[in-house]
């Protein structure tokens, strides 16, 4: 991904608590305050979410959109990419995942986001920045409570 933001968080929770948590995508809400409603609109043959559509308040960030999900490189990375929104144009992400130990679990989430009205690239870059410390914060919160 180009002109991606990301940003990296140690989570003192197992490998299998933390990619439990980010593989469903109908709890998000709970525990992202970013998300604000998901609907699952396709499944895997596993059962895993391909297709969701999600409304996301993220500061400057407001859309509802669909996101279709590559479980390709499950369960070290979730990805996903923009399907159809109101506003954005473009949203690209991942979120890799890797033990330290038994107890402990890094987390890397990717974003880009491309908007349909002209931002400058530093103003999107800050708000994917802002989104990805929140979303990585709160998940921490969720987990390590």
């Amino acid at each position: 991904m180009s002109d991606s933001s990301s940003s990296t968080i140690t989570i003192d929770a197992p490998l299998a608590t933390v990619t439990a948590a980010l593989f469903a995508l109908e709890n998000y809400p709970e525990w992202s305050s970013s998300i604000k409603s998901v609907e699952v609109v396709a499944r895997d043959e596993a059962g895993r979410a391909t297709k969701a559509k999600m409304t996301i308040d993220a500061g400057m960030m407001k859309d509802r959109v669909i996101l279709v999900y590559d479980w390709s490189q499950a369960p070290a990375t979730l990805s996903f990419s923009l399907d159809d929104a109101d506003l954005l144009t473009g949203m690209d992400g991942s979120y890799t995942v890797a033990a330290i130990d038994e107890d402990s679990t890094q987390v890397t989430y990717e974003l880009t986001v491309s908007l349909s009205m002209p931002i400058p690239a530093m103003m999107r870059q800050k708000a994917e920045k802002t989104t990805i410390d929140q979303a990585l914060s709160q998940l921490k919160s969720a987990l390590e409570a």
